[in-house]
């Protein structure tokens, strides 16, 4: 089933400010939040879309990618947005929305006593992709340091909070008493703090292991794109959540191929004989090779275009095409024999220059290449 547009979700425009996204979450949030429609699956599925909605478009960069890409930027490939957000994970992302946890219409302060799930640290690397990879799609295998929980760590309940991950407070307003709730500072709002830990772990119960990890990247990701490998960034104290594993792309140049967007350029170079009498020719494109004809009294600057044999489209729409850029290399050393044949062509008519009505000028061919 496909996944509704964000903005549909929250329902706003893509003009959106700010706060215009956080006020239609809060609408949102409150309209199907669980403590007010008990046992409502219907509800709880809306709740947990509008937190998805916006966690995206509360991010300035999340929502750049999510307008350039759509779902395809954070899901491609295996990769995933929010989709895999439980509850504990938007109470303990998003609970201020609703004003710091204070309590609000009786809806036991929008998750009351929910214990605060605590999610390990992000790690972020850099993957370098050729062309050839980014245009097929490519699994990649890193090696990863990730921090993990060592053996025989155990955990007991924190006695500040009694285990709840939150410590309470009533103050005295001028509409009554209100209830604020706010993450345990001593345990960090996991409400476990290390009983018994191994020599060899850090202060958090941590060892550094190295783990090989397999990443499917998609075909037409972009230069500087982030996936992220849910669950694959550090561990977490007690019985947190992994953090996530945070991969930026790099395009590496290619030799011959030149990219702009799902489009490639290709400069071919043939000879004033292959120019003049045609010729049959191949060349190496990143879907394999492919041989082009060259019609006789080919003009230097023509272009042919290839269809599909450029990038396909990250959302999976189309593919772009392969611009052959004809050039006709003129010899700079010639024999003296060569010479002579040449001066002896300079006057004749079959080589005086006569542009056709039909020959494009250079921004009618640029204009072409875009249409």
């Amino acid at each position: 089933m496909a996944k509704r547009d964000y903005y549909d979700i929250l329902g706003i425009n893509k003009a959106a400010s700010a706060s215009e996204i956080k006020k239609a979450y809060r609408k949102k949030a409150i309209k199907y939040h669980p403590d007010k429609n008990p046992d409502d699956k219907n509800a709880e599925e809306k709740f947990k879309e509008a937190a998805e909605a916006y966690e995206i478009l509360s991010d300035g960069d999340k929502k750049a990618r999510y307008d350039q890409y759509g779902h395809q930027a954070f899901e491609g490939g295996g990769f995933g947005g929010s989709g895999s957000m439980n509850m504990d994970d938007i109470f303990s992302q998003f609970g201020d929305i609703f004003g710091g946890g204070a309590g609000f219409g009786g809806f036991g302060g929008f998750g009351g006593q929910r214990q605060r799930v605590v999610k390990g640290s992000n790690l972020r690397i850099r993957v370098k992709l050729t062309l050839e990879e980014i245009a097929n799609g490519v699994e990649k295998k890193v090696k990863v340091k990730r921090k993990r929980q060592a053996d025989g760590v155990t955990y007991k309940s924190c006695s500040t909070c009694n285990g709840s991950g939150q410590v309470t407070r009533i103050t005295n307003t001028i509409l009554g008493r209100m209830q604020t709730a706010s993450p345990c500072t001593a345990c960090g709002g996991s409400g476990q703090i290390i009983d018994k830990r191994p020599s060899n772990s850090d202060s958090q119960g941590f060892v550094i292991d190295v783990e090989t990890v397999s990443i499917k990247i998609p075909a037409g990701v972009v230069d500087g794109m982030q996936l992220k490998v849910t669950g694959k960034g550090n561990a977490s104290p007690g019985n947190g959540v992994s953090g996530d594993l945070l991969v930026a792309i790099t395009e590496e140049s290619h030799p011959i191929l030149q990219r702009e967007g799902d489009n490639l350029h290709y400069d071919l170079y043939v000879s004033l004989s292959e120019a003049i009498l045609g010729s049959s020719i191949e060349i190496d494109t990143v879907t394999g090779k492919v041989r082009l004809k060259i019609e006789a009294g080919v003009q230097s600057g023509k272009i042919l275009r290839l269809r599909s044999k450029g990038i396909p489209n990250i959302n999976g729409y189309s593919r772009g095409d392969l611009l052959v850029h004809i050039n006709v290399w003129t010899p700079k050393t010639l024999s003296k024999e060569q010479k002579s044949f040449f001066e002896k062509m300079k006057n004749d008519e079959h080589f005086s220059p006569k542009p056709e009505s039909s020959d494009k000028s250079f921004f009618e061919k640029v204009k072409d290449m875009f249409s």
